[in-house]
């Protein structure tokens, strides 16, 4: 019986990957097999969200399993005792959203897509619109954990101080840069 693993990501657009492992097959082109069980390994709409929020083990399993529209109402409460944790000071944030409010939006670890308009993870003005490959979420996730709500505050846990790829992004399709 063969056993497949679904990771669910999100990179510019959402993709669900099939990765299938026969340790018996040593044939030089692989064949597509659907048969078997299917189980959904992680979510990562965005980035470190999980890593921070919820524990490592069952909790961070049963959050990756988890399906999307049950999330909110399964996990926010977790992830408010985290935020109130990580910033006992939290008041509302940047968008001037409550603990409660950006914990609630947080737990359900979807990546949001607006048909019209700018695609970005936060640019002061459009939220959670899409992600650009440019955009540096990580320090976007920062300033509305520790930036209070001008976005100005804990100026030293607002930013993870990588400003740039390593590498430029490409002109075309599909825009990723080159490999090392």
């Amino acid at each position: 019986m063969h056993k497949y693993k679904i990771i669910t990501m999100s990179f510019v657009f959402a993709a669900t990957l099939f990765v299938s492992c026969d340790k018996n097959d040593n044939t030089s082109s692989p064949q597509l097999d659907f048969a078997g069980s299917y189980v959904q390994q992680d979510q990562m709409a965005r980035p470190a969200i999980n890593t921070v929020f919820i524990a490592s083990g069952a909790p961070k399993d049963a959050f990756n399993a988890a399906i999307p529209s049950a999330m909110g109402a399964n996990y926010q409460s977790i992830f408010q005792s985290r935020l109130l944790a990580l910033n006992a000071g939290y008041t509302t944030n940047a968008l001037g959203q409550t603990a409660a409010q950006f914990t609630g939006l947080l737990s359900t670890d979807v990546l949001n897509v607006k048909k019209t308009g700018k695609t970005t993870f936060f640019d002061g003005t459009n939220v959670l619109t899409g992600r650009a490959l440019a955009d540096d979420v990580i320090d976007v996730e920062l300033l509305l954990i520790f930036g209070g709500p001008a976005g100005t505050s804990n100026a030293g846990l607002t930013s993870d101080h990588v400003n740039a790829n390593d590498k430029a992004f490409t002109a075309s399709f599909p825009y990723l840069a080159t490999a090392w």
